[in-house]
This record gives C-alpha cells, structure tokens and sequence, in this order.
C-alpha cells in the first residue's frame, strides 16, 4: 500500500485499541498499518505466530506505535476467551474490533464435502461470531463504546455462485451486523461492513483463482478497468473505526468500482463452462496451498 495516500491525518487515531483478526496477511495487514501509521495501538491474530510476529516488527520499523501479534485459531471460543484477556491485562479495552479473518476457495457446490464446509463456516460464521460475542459483552459490562467492522462480499445481496460456503457465512454476518447495530447500539458499540470488490492478495489468488482461472480476477470485467488498491479500502476503513463517523451504524459499504452493479461480482461467468479437468486441476492447486499454509503453521 502507498501509505501517503492515506487522506487523514497523523495522530488521528491517537488511543485507539484495535483489534485485526487475520491481521498479518492481505487485508488485514494493510488496514493494520493504516490504523498504526495513524497512531492507533494494533493488536493483530492469526493462526501463524512466526507470521504475525514478522508482521508486527515489518510495521513497527516502518512506522513506530505497537503492534501486538497474538497465535488464535478464532474456530475456538477458549482461544478467543485468552486472547482477549491477554489484550485486556496489557492495555485495558479494545476501542475497535476488525473481523477480517476469513477462508475460501473455489469449487462446484456438489464437490464440498462436510469438512470443506466446515473450514469455512468455522472460521467465517462461527468465529466472527466468537470474537464479537466475547468482546461486546466485555464492553457492555465496562461500559465501554467501541465500533466493530467485518469484511464482507457483494456476494451478501446476490449470492456468490462456486463459493457457495462463504457466501452463506457472510451473508450471516452481514446479518449480524445490521441486528447488533439495533440491538447494542445503546451501549455504543456500533456496527459496519465493507464489502470489497477485488483487491489481489497472494492467499486470494491461490484459492480464488488457481492457474488464473478466478472468475473476477479479469480487470476488464470491472467498469473502472482496474482492480482495488489497497489505500483505498484502507481509507474507508479507518472513516469507519475511526473518529467522526459515529452515526454511521448498520451499514455494509461496497467499495467496488460499480463491479456488483455491472456484473453481479460472481465467478458464474468464467467458472460455469468448465469441466472435469480444469476441475481436477484446480482442485489440486488448491491442496497443494492448503497443504503448504499447514506446514508454515506447524515449522
């Protein structure tokens, strides 16, 4: 991310406690060095401590502040329960929680088996649930005002075709967010999404479009010709966790380039011809990701 593009100013989110799950990598990366850069204290969760702990040091070097990285499978409410009494005891409560954890992969529906569902519903639907449960209620019973934002897809109001798990799991939490906006508003915890068009990462490209075959990874299907950058989706997250926007409650924002409202935002146009092999050979790709990210996790 060019971090000069950022519109805010510096010290604009000077005593900020935030909260990034899935901070280490992709999105939740650059949206952590947004929130650092403007002088929040990050505290950053992943499954992959040797990755969160590079993360933390990568950003602190180039920017100085705290950031704190914490191993936490957020499948397991105990973890989550740990996790957030070790942020509680080193610096009191979280102003702000970023539900970007999340995972996915392409396939046909009739291909999933139980477990492959799973994968994702624990982590999407179960766990984003988990930390906001664990957190809201610490805040509620403190008093405290935070703001909490998930990463979604336009998938929430149309479906998302060969990605059939996660389009469930997050049209959950879309749900979620409009119901806890009503629900825990008057304790000052507010609630908000974003739903992203294609903004590349590694891990997306590897799941999402294997040997190039992703259905929405084709710039020339977006109305602007180009994909996201990440300034810009960093910019429209910290107007959300940041100060100044505390009328906005219940909303999911697209930040697309007008992609859902041109072409659905799906992978059914690219994907549905496909066959047995190119099948196959996704498939593969995919495990062979898995297998490596699995690895990484245990070295």
């Amino acid at each position: 991310m060019d971090i000069a593009k950022l519109m805010y100013r510096d010290g604009l989110m000077q005593g900020a406690r935030i909260l990034v799950t899935g901070g280490g990598t992709g999105l939740g990366r650059e949206m952590s060095q947004a929130f650092l850069k403007l002088g929040a204290t990050v505290h950053i969760c992943g499954r992959r401590q040797n990755k969160l702990d590079d993360t933390a040091k990568e950003l602190m070097d180039a920017h100085g502040g705290t950031v704190i990285g914490h191993s936490c499978d957020i499948r397991d409410p105990g973890a989550i329960e740990a996790m957030v009494d070790a942020i509680w005891a080193e610096g009191g409560a979280l102003t702000g929680v970023v539900n970007n954890a999340a995972g996915n992969f392409i396939s046909r529906t009739e291909d999933i088996s139980v477990n492959g569902f799973n994968a994702i519903a624990d982590t999407v639907f179960r766990g984003t649930f988990y930390v906001t449960h664990e957190i809201g209620r610490r805040l509620i019973d403190e008093g405290k005002s935070a703001s909490f934002l998930s990463i979604l897809t336009t998938w929430v109001w149309n479906g998302g075709p060969f990605v059939v798990p996660s389009a469930m799991s997050k049209s959950a939490i879309n749900t979620m967010t409009q119901s806890l906006a009503v629900e825990w508003g008057r304790y000052g915890l507010r609630f908000n999404a974003i739903a992203p068009g294609l903004f590349p990462t590694e891990g997306m490209s590897a799941r999402l479009s294997p040997g190039g075959r992703g259905g929405n990874s084709d710039d020339r299907m977006n109305p602007m010709g180009r994909h996201g950058e990440m300034h810009e989706l960093a910019n429209l997250a910290v107007f959300l966790m940041g100060p100044g926007a505390e009328w906005v409650n219940g909303q999911t924002i697209a930040i697309d380039g007008a992609g859902y409202q041109a072409t659905g935002g799906t992978f059914y146009q690219m994907l549905s011809p496909l066959g047995d092999e190119e099948w196959d050979a996704m498939r593969a790709m995919i495990k062979n990701t898995n297998a490596k990210d699995k690895a990484d996790r245990s070295s």
